[in-house]
């Protein structure tokens, strides 16, 4: 058994990571001892949760404070009142950030040790990373159940990332992470006999590895959980109220809400997404959270340009040329950024198949911008493909467009290796969880600590995430 090892992924996928962030220009720069070390960082960071879960208040139906007051009082109700802290950010005012404490011998309000079970659960990877932060386990995600399990028996929860056990085993001894104990509401017999019927929690955990808040059915038309990145996104975009925006890769909406909170409901925001079930999931939100101003489509993005310059089609995709005053393109990505991310089975050809991708919805979004417009570029992952490598490539093949600075720049710069300038490097934002070291702290020391600390640590132990940002000059 293993506890919190690196991220496991396939030899050549780690091998290509490598030989990005140890490339000739930050080998020039860092050293190689330095470089590798680096990158060791991340490996490990990846598989932890960050250090805070984030949640964004949703101001077009109330107000920060009154919401503050709100969920205080919820969450009074759902955790340990000692392990209850939240702060809101200093420059994303409406996100609020809860701390995810690490278990520590030291925490007296947790009582002694975890101690493990001989009952055990197995759950597959995807859900153990789920349990990292904050779920309990649901039917679905358990592979493995001891023979002797009971309704109500406290058991060890542990993840299977290497993907070994077989679904209904009685026993385990691969490779598998601790996650915590917890209570099974369910029989062994009950969960495998009547799987896949069964949906309902599992597991509900009392003492996971890491004390990450839940924030399942709590206050839903006022707040939206979204990683810290993803909501200084909206922000950098700056959408103003009356304009018409495009979120071209939109699912599953936490992006268009925000957008359209911003621009306090009033204009147009245009959401695509080729997936059906995910496009109903963003109507779903913008009629959750109170917003009308969301037109949410089943579309291919790539498809979204109109090529015969005839009338448009009342507002539906395909559009006309230059129709959009800002664009989004949170573009599909390899997803190396996401955290906590214990296991990745992905093989090289998957990971690098996204660039082609993103270059044809990028070219299909220039071609949508107003001259003038704003073109925001994002991805979750941590690849100088998928990111820098693509704004050098954008510069290149799109000189009437202007990389501009972003407001807030809470990320740290751009990753050398694709041949960006200094400067250049400086208006992007890449947030990398490998620039600080782990850090065990209790919500003693949390509540001592200034907000602007808190805000700090938050803006760099977060996801791995990128963003630029773009205006195009002139028509084209």
């Amino acid at each position: 058994m293993s506890i919190f090892p690196k991220i496991s992924l396939r030899l050549e996928v780690e091998s290509y990571l490598k030989a990005g962030f140890m490339n000739e220009e930050v080998v020039s720069v860092l050293g190689k001892e330095a470089a590798e070390r680096k990158f060791e960082t991340l490996l490990h960071k990846l598989s932890h949760p960050p250090s805070f879960t984030t949640v964004r208040v949703n101001t077009h139906l109330a107000s920060v404070q009154h919401v503050k007051s709100l969920l205080f009082d919820e969450l009074q109700k759902k955790e340990n009142p000692k392990a209850v802290h939240f702060v809101f950010h200093t420059l994303c005012t409406e996100t609020c950030l809860q701390r995810n404490v690490r278990w520590r011998k030291t925490d007296a309000w947790r009582g002694n040790n975890i101690k493990q079970q001989p009952c055990e659960v197995i759950v597959g990877a995807q859900c153990g990373n789920a349990v990292l932060r904050g779920a309990h386990v649901y039917v679905p995600g358990i592979v493995s159940a001891s023979k002797f399990m009971k309704g109500g028996d406290v058991v060890s929860v542990y993840s299977d990332i290497k993907g070994k056990c077989k679904k209904g085993a009685k026993e385990f001894d691969g490779t598998k992470i601790f996650l915590g104990n917890g209570i099974s509401e369910l029989s062994r017999k009950e969960i495998f006999s009547r799987f896949p019927e069964l949906k309902g929690i599992g597991v509900r955990m009392t003492d996971p590895v890491y004390l990450s808040p839940s924030f399942d059915n709590v206050l839903p038309s006022y707040l939206f959980l979204q990683n810290l990145p993803s909501a200084v996104v909206s922000h950098v975009l700056d959408p103003q109220p009356g304009e018409k925006i495009l979120d071209l890769c939109a699912a599953p909406g936490g992006k268009t809400t925000h957008i359209a909170a911003l621009m306090r409901d009033q204009g147009e925001v245009i959401a695509l997404d080729k997936i059906s079930n995910k496009v109903e999931k963003i109507k779903q939100n913008a009629l959750l959270l109170g917003l009308n101003s969301i037109r949410a489509f089943c579309f291919d993005g790539t498809k979204a340009l109109k090529l015969d310059m005839v009338k448009d089609t009342d507002g539906e995709p395909p559009f006309l040329p230059e129709s959009f005053d800002r664009i989004l393109l949170d573009a599909p990505c390899s997803g190396l950024g996401q955290r906590p991310n214990m296991a990745c089975t992905w093989t090289l050809k998957e990971v690098t198949s996204y660039q082609p991708l993103q270059r044809k919805l990028f070219t299909v979004a220039v071609e949508l911008l107003k001259p003038g417009g704003v073109l925001v570029y994002s991805t979750c992952t941590v690849t100088l493909a998928e990111n820098e490598e693509q704004v050098a490539w954008a510069l290149k093949t799109f000189p009437h467009l202007q990389l501009q600075r972003q407001d807030p720049q809470i990320g740290g710069e751009g990753m050398l290796g694709a041949g960006l300038s200094s400067e250049q490097l400086k208006r992007l934002q890449r947030f990398d969880p490998c620039v600080v070291p782990s850090q065990d702290s209790d919500t003693g020391s949390l509540r001592d600590a200034r907000i602007e600390d808190t805000s700090w640590l938050a803006n760099k132990d977060c996801i791995g995430f990128f963003i630029a940002k773009f205006v195009k000059c002139r028509s084209t």
